[in-house]
C-alpha cells in the first residue's frame, strides 16, 4: 500500500489504525501487524470502507471475533476489517442478530427472555456472522437448525441478497459463503417460548462441559481441524482396518473426531516453541504464552501428516489462515 492510499483511508476513516498487531484481535494471541485495521461498528461503515478498498485496489479481509483465525507472523499487507455491529432484536418467535453479535451473548439474551433454540450457542466463542459462515455447532446443535434467513451483500457484483436457510448450502462446517464470497450483515433465527430457568440450567450445563473438556485457560482458535466424515460403507470398512477400536458413537454418526485421531497418534502435549497440542482436547492447539504463528502452523502440519501416514486420513483445517 502506498503512503497516498494509506493517507486516503485515514482521512475518510479517522478511527482506522495503522500497523495494528493482529495478536491483539485473535483468540490465539498471535499474528503480525495489519497495514490498516478498522473496527466497523455499523454496516454502512463496512460498505463505505469496502468501496474505498475497491477504488484504491487495496486487498482486504473481513473478520469476526478472531476466534477461528490464524494470522501470519508477517501480518497482513492490506485492510483488515473487524465486524463490530452487534444489535440483537428479540421477538416471540424470531431473533434477528447483526453479524458482529457475540454468539454467547445472543444465547444469554434469548435465555433471559425465555426463548428456546439458541441456548446451545453459549458454547460458541465467536460472532454470529462467523458461526453462519462455517455453520458452527456444538453439543448436538448447529446454526442450520434454527436459521431462517441471511441478509448479505454478494461481493462479485455488490448486490444485496436475502437467502432463505435452504439456499445457504449449510453442511458440516460449510456453507455457500465459503464458496461464493459474500458479506454477511445480519440473520434471523426461529425460537420458541420456553421456561427461562430450565433454559438457564441447560446453558450452565453446556458451560460446565466446555470448562471440563476444553483448555479455556490458554489462547486457542477452538477446534483446528474438521472431524472426518466417511462417505460410504466401503470407506468405513477400510477405516476399521487402519483405525482400531473406533468408538461406537463415532461409528453411529459416521464421523471420527479429529481430536480422537490426534490423541490416538500420541500427539497430545506435543509442543513446538510455545505452541502445544492440548492434553485436555487434542483438536485444540494452544498458545502457552509466546507462541508464533509459524509454530502453530508447523504443529498443525505435524498432526496432519502423522494422521495421514498412520490412518490414511487427511484432516481438513477448520481455522482460517490469513497472510501466509
Amino acid at each position: 500500500m502506498t503512503p497516498e492510499t494509506i493517507s486516503e483511508f485515514k482521512k475518510k476513516f479517522p478511527q482506522i489504525l495503522e500497523d495494528e498487531p493482529m495478536a491483539k484481535h485473535t483468540n490465539l494471541r498471535v499474528g503480525g501487524p495489519a497495514k490498516l485495521f478498522l473496527s466497523a461498528e455499523e454496516p454502512s461503515v463496512l460498505l463505505e470502507v469496502l468501496a474505498l478498498a475497491r477504488k484504491t485496489k487495496t486487498p482486504w479481509y473481513v473478520m469476526g471475533g478472531g476466534s477461528n483465525l490464524l494470522v501470519s507472523d508477517q501480518g497482513y499487507d492490506g485492510l483488515m476489517i473487524q465486524i463490530a455491529f452487534r444489535n440483537v432484536q428479540l421477538r416471540q418467535q424470531t431473533v434477528t442478530v447483526e453479524a458482529g453479535a457475540i454468539a454467547s451473548t445472543v444465547a444469554r439474551q434469548t435465555v433471559e427472555a425465555g426463548l428456546a433454540g439458541l441456548e446451545w450457542a453459549v458454547g460458541l466463542p465467536g460472532t454470529m456472522g462467523g458461526a453462519i459462515y462455517g455453520n458452527a455447532g456444538c453439543y448436538g446443535s448447529e446454526i442450520k437448525d434454527n436459521l431462517i434467513t441471511v441478509d448479505c451483500m454478494r461481493i462479485r457484483d455488490g448486490k444485496p441478497c436475502v437467502y432463505p436457510a435452504a439456499d445457504c448450502r449449510l453442511g458440516y462446517r460449510d456453507s455457500l459463503f465459503k464458496h461464493e464470497p459474500h458479506l454477511i450483515l445480519r440473520a434471523t433465527f426461529k425460537v420458541t417460548p420456553g421456561d427461562a430457568e430450565t433454559l438457564k440450567r441447560r446453558m450452565d450445563e453446556i458451560m460446565q462441559m466446555r470448562k471440563d473438556k476444553q483448555p479455556l485457560e490458554h489462547g486457542s482458535a477452538g477446534c483446528m481441524f474438521k472431524n472426518f466424515t466417511f462417505k460410504d460403507e466401503s470407506e468405513l470398512e477400510r477405516l476399521k482396518q487402519d483405525v482400531k477400536e473406533i468408538p461406537a458413537e463415532m461409528l453411529a454418526r459416521k464421523s471420527i473426531s479429529a481430536g480422537w485421531l490426534i490423541q490416538q497418534d500420541g500427539l497430545s502435549g506435543e509442543r513446538i516453541g510455545d505452541a502445544q497440542i492440548s492434553e485436555k482436547h487434542a483438536n485444540f492447539l494452544i498458545n502457552l504464552g509466546n507462541a508464533r504463528a509459524q509454530d502453530i502452523l508447523m504443529l498443525m502440519s505435524k498432526a496432519k501428516m502423522k494422521v495421514r501416514d498412520d490412518y490414511n486420513i487427511m484432516l481438513e483445517d477448520e481455522v482460517q489462515l490469513v497472510g501466509f
